[in-house]
């Protein structure tokens, strides 16, 4: 007998957001942003009830359908899909749904991003190039690693940590990318990774860095975040590539 989540899950809405995790999922595989069978996208479910999709566990990045998303809710009981998810996807993905009300939350250790999470600063100097000026003030850094995310208690310290930001970098660890819609989410994701990049060659020459100033980085913000075609536009051309 079908249930309510079986009813959800099958929905058009929600269907559509199985979609578009998918997609975000094989397009990080496809400009290499995927670790092995680890790391893990979400999205919550409209409706505030705390239920939220997630991609499952053991699955390529590459190979996710839509139909491989599975539903569950903020205690991590599964709802809906035939696989089973990852602990620490659990953990900290209800945690900031819940916490720092983020509706997409993608988790990554790509490594230019990765890299700065190393560094004394400990993430992304927003003042270098135009492509980490679109995240200047929306950035926070979470020093404190503490091991694998395998309690409750660690998934809220992660989401604290983020005091609102929509990026956070995870000391000797990784990224976490937030949005409110998918696509942003995205678009956000792949140009973080970029703008990383550009920063460690730039500092691979072991030359002075000559970063614009902050009233600059704050206007080049603002600017992309009203430009949010962008984003919608590039993620449609990834669902004709993917």
């Amino acid at each position: 007998m079908r249930n309510q989540h079986d009813e959800d899950f099958a929905s058009d809405p929600v269907r559509k957001l199985r979609v578009d995790l998918a997609l975000a999922l094989r397009a990080a595989a496809f400009h290499g942003l995927a670790e092995g069978v680890c790391n893990h996208f979400s999205v919550e479910l409209p409706d505030q009830s705390g239920r939220f999709l997630l991609n499952p566990r053991g699955l390529l990045w590459e190979e996710v359908q839509a139909d491989d998303i599975v539903l569950i809710d903020e205690a991590g009981n599964i709802l809906a899909g035939r696989h089973a998810v990852e602990p620490t996807a659990m953990y900290i993905h209800a945690a900031i749904h819940r916490i720092a009300g983020k509706a997409c939350v993608l988790h990554t250790h790509m490594p230019y991003a990765t890299a700065l999470s190393l560094t004394p600063q400990r993430m992304l100097d927003t003042t270098l190039s135009q492509n980490a000026m679109r995240f200047h003030g929306r950035t926070a850094a979470d020093p404190h690693y503490n091991g694998l995310a395998l309690d409750s208690a660690e998934g809220e310290r992660i989401a604290h940590a983020m005091k609102g930001a929509d990026v956070v970098f995870l000391g000797n660890h990784g990224v976490v990318v937030c949005a409110q819609r998918m696509d942003y989410a995205y678009d956000d994701l792949y140009y973080l990774e970029r703008a990383c990049c550009v920063e460690v060659l730039a500092q691979s020459t072991g030359q002075g860095l000559s970063p614009t100033s902050s009233a600059i980085a704050q206007k080049v913000m603002e600017q992309t975040l009203r430009e949010r075609i962008q984003s919608e536009l590039f993620f449609t051309a990834l669902g004709r590539k993917l």
